[in-house]
């Protein structure tokens, strides 16, 4: 078949298959039919990984910056110009619709063009000495040999947003995406391969995780991770970096609170809210997932709401005009159902959806899912779902709303509606978070910092502060 892949390793400039020649099946999950297979990693294939990164930092790390800039720039220019053909394989390997994943493809070769430019602006310091005949001087170095694991659900993004600040400052990394999505990133490296990146300089990994995340932490050369995922996974990571001290960034996803002000057209509120909670179904890690929507609003809101929802088209993402796809495996479908019947005893009122559509006799597909009356203490309130439900409550003061939504130990997003601009910087600065969105749900750009607080992880993507996290200070003394 046409759509059929088979994913081979990356390692030292050449592709090759993993040493015990084991592969691991990728799957439509709208289909539930195979789309290709990839190679399982085991130790020595990432030990082979390791060493090359090592060998090629030696030399990529003194690349003069515009030259890295150039082949940076070329790398997003190729992934422009192959934008249909990677957003397929993203629709294929992870469900999501085919403009979401074309836009998804934009949005990386946004980032990878954006730190071609920053690659030539690695700023020092340079100051007076403590005498007439010294200076002082900060200077930056890259940090070295940095491993990349990434989630899922943006398989592209994820990937672009840490292998190119790593290759501006002059570091090299070994990459390893999620299992959903690994035939995507393999285009994406393979655009960095033709732009004449050097071997060594990135390697990819595939496989399931945990032979290759065990095997990156115990390497002593291996000198930054950098995850995005789950809090317990994010969680094992640094305690097991603390044993060679490297250097980590986390993003461990949220549960974003949306508060919807008095002030605001609460339809349009509504219209807007809807279209951010129900991209890639709900399984963006930003995405608006606790609504405290003023009292005054609640009806209104929540009709609006309702009706934003029933006018998206679900189906496969290649058809037309489909704007929810299905949950990316059978594992989350299961995790969505029970979440359901966990909200409805919690005291949560269903009002939409809540079951799988009864047309759809294959894939992993969930109705949008909406209830209202959601108390504090339910379980959804308090978990992230990562799917397609929406929790609404009410909320009648300012300080109450706030405090509610800075209870939880998350801090990545959070998404305000009003009309005022004191009260959009009043909600701001209250919100204990790493991103606000104001009168709209775009958390992510290239050019600003993306990243959160508290259990949502540190380190920032994106912006010129995505360089400073492969990077490592100096300070030098001069006397003459």
């Amino acid at each position: 078949m046409q759509d059929q892949v088979s994913v081979d390793l990356y390692i030292d400039g050449r592709w090759m298959p993993a040493e015990a020649g084991e592969t691991v099946k990728m799957i439509d999950p709208a289909t539930e039919e195979q789309v290709g297979s990839f190679a399982q990693a085991q130790s020595k294939d990432v030990l082979k990984a390791i060493e090359a990164a090592e060998r090629a930092f030696a030399t990529w790390s003194k690349v003069p910056a515009w030259e890295r800039s150039n082949l940076l720039r070329k790398a997003a220019s190729l992934l422009a110009e192959r934008s249909e053909q990677v957003a397929r394989r993203i629709t294929l390997e992870c469900g999501k619709p085919f403009a979401q994943a074309k836009g998804e493809v934009q949005a990386s070769v946004e980032c990878i063009d954006w730190f071609a430019d920053e690659a030539r602006r690695i700023y020092g310091q340079i100051l007076p000495g403590r005498t007439a005949n010294s200076r002082f001087t900060a200077t930056y170095e890259p940090v070295g040999v940095v491993a990349a694991f990434t989630a899922w659900n943006f398989p592209v993004v994820l990937q672009a947003r840490k292998i190119a600040p790593a290759l501006a400052a002059g570091c090299t990394i070994v990459s390893r995406p999620a299992e959903e999505g690994s035939g995507a990133v393999a285009l994406l490296i393979k655009c960095f391969i033709d732009a004449g990146v050097p071997a060594g300089v990135v390697n990819l990994l595939t496989g399931t995780p945990q032979v290759i995340s065990e095997t990156v932490m115990d390497s002593d050369i291996v000198r930054k991770v950098t995850f995005t995922g789950s809090i317990p996974v994010g969680q094992h990571l640094m305690r097991r970096a603390a044993d060679t001290v490297k250097r980590m960034s986390m993003e461990l996803g949220g549960h974003s609170p949306v508060i919807v002000h008095e002030d605001v057209d609460p339809a349009k509120a509504a219209m807007i809210a809807a279209q951010g909670k129900f991209r890639n179904n709900g399984q963006v890690c930003v995405s608006p997932t606790r609504f405290y929507v003023h009292e005054k609003h609640k009806d209104a809101f929540t009709e609006n709401f309702l009706a934003a929802a029933k006018a998206m088209k679900m189906g496969n993402g290649f058809e037309d005009g489909v704007e929810i796809g299905p949950l990316i495996n059978r594992r989350r479908l299961e995790f969505i159902e029970q979440m359901v019947e966990d909200t409805k005893k919690d005291g949560g009122t269903l009002v939409m959806g809540g079951k799988r559509p009864a047309d759809m006799n294959r894939g992993y597909f969930f109705e949008p899912t909406v209830f209202t009356d959601v108390p504090d203490d339910a379980r959804i309130m308090n978990d992230e779902p990562f799917g397609p439900i929406a929790p609404l409550s009410t909320f009648s003061a300012f300080d109450e709303v706030i405090e509610r939504a800075n209870a939880l130990p998350y801090g990545l997003a959070a998404y305000v509606f009003t009309d005022s601009l004191k009260l959009a910087q009043q909600t701001s600065q209250a919100l204990k978070v790493g991103i606000v969105a104001v009168n709209n749900t775009a958390a992510a750009t290239a050019e600003m910092p993306f990243g959160g607080v508290k259990h949502s992880g540190f380190g920032r993507e994106n912006g010129s502060q995505g360089l400073l996290d492969y990077l490592d200070v100096k300070f030098t003394n001069f006397s003459f």
